[in-house]
């Protein structure tokens, strides 16, 4: 029995909500909900913030990032792209472990949801939330769909940076009633990078499969070397912001230090990896790194 035939028995075996929770990747999940926390921590700078506004922007955050998963584990699987010599967790619609239809109707529910929840925060903050909603539905839909997929070009880490970092750490802070502020734009940032790292790592392993695929990522663009050198680019960027922001100087050495250390510990991991199955190992601990970035600009703000 190869490989691939003992994966699929022991998925089979699994309860069906198991396999739903795979298709959502729910392992990545804190790269939509910690922005959001770091929006909401940002606010209380400014003003009280509104528990029940911040509890309603993480889940339709967390109801976009569920909704462009579940789609995209079903178009790939219709385009092909998911074939059996992918490197990367196991893809529920692709292996017939779910149907794709069923798939995308939750695709939908999910994306349904992030309306629903995102209504308090438009009659909270406007017209700008209510443009950043629709802009962040049409993407989850087109990363993996029409005849040119954002997923099969180089601009998926820029997207995800913007809207993963900048425009959830700014855009939950408004709707909290905070001005847009530098501060607000360089926290997005540093919690944007680590989410394209992670993306990056994804498409980095995937590389030969996207390339029979006819997807040309920025992993691809940037072949094997270049794409560890931009992983490794990205976390100590983020690290470089926290000096921007932290008010306690006197923690910045020992916080920017550790956070270096840990930034050059990822990086010098995956440059010894080899793209293979083993680099999955890597994108939790880089969701990880993420939180652990908030945490630092916590305590240097003193």
């Amino acid at each position: 029995m190869t490989v691939r035939d003992q994966t699929f028995e022991h998925l089979r075996r699994l309860p069906v909500a198991s396999r739903w929770v795979l298709a959502a990747r729910l392992k990545t999940v804190g790269l939509s909900l910690t922005p959001v926390l770091c929006g909401a921590w940002i606010a209380t700078h400014e003003v009280k913030v509104n528990l029940a506004l911040a509890i309603c922007a993480a889940v339709s955050a967390l109801a976009i990032q569920v909704g462009t998963n579940l789609w995209n584990d079903a178009a790939d699987a219709e385009r092909g792209t998911d074939t059996d010599e992918r490197l990367g967790p196991p893809r529920m619609t692709a292996m017939g472990l779910l149907d794709a239809a069923q798939v995308k109707s939750a695709a939908h529910l999910a994306f349904a949801t992030a309306v629903i929840a995102g209504l308090p925060l438009v009659a909270a903050g406007g017209w700008p939330i209510m443009a950043i909603g629709l802009a962040s539905l049409l993407l989850g839909y087109a990363y993996s769909m029409g005849p040119v997929p954002l997923s099969h070009t180089p601009l998926g880490e820029l997207i995800v940076v913007i809207f993963f970092g900048i425009i959830a750490v700014t855009g939950t802070a408004h709707v909290m009633g905070a001005e847009l502020s530098r501060e607000g734009i360089v926290a997005g940032l540093m919690m944007g990078l680590p989410s394209g790292g992670v993306l990056l790592l994804n498409n980095h392993r995937d590389r030969s499969t996207d390339e029979a695929a006819g997807r040309l990522t920025l992993a691809i663009l940037a072949d094997v070397a270049g794409a560890k050198i931009i992983y490794a680019a990205l976390l100590f960027g983020a690290v470089a912001l926290l000096p921007v922001l932290a008010v306690d100087k006197t923690m910045i050495p020992a916080l920017a230090g550790l956070l270096s250390l840990v930034a050059g510990a990822l990086s010098y991991a995956v440059w010894r990896t080899p793209v293979s199955a083993e680099i999955n190992r890597f994108l939790p601990l880089t969701v990880l790194f993420q939180f652990g970035l908030f945490a630092a600009l916590v305590i240097g703000r003193g």
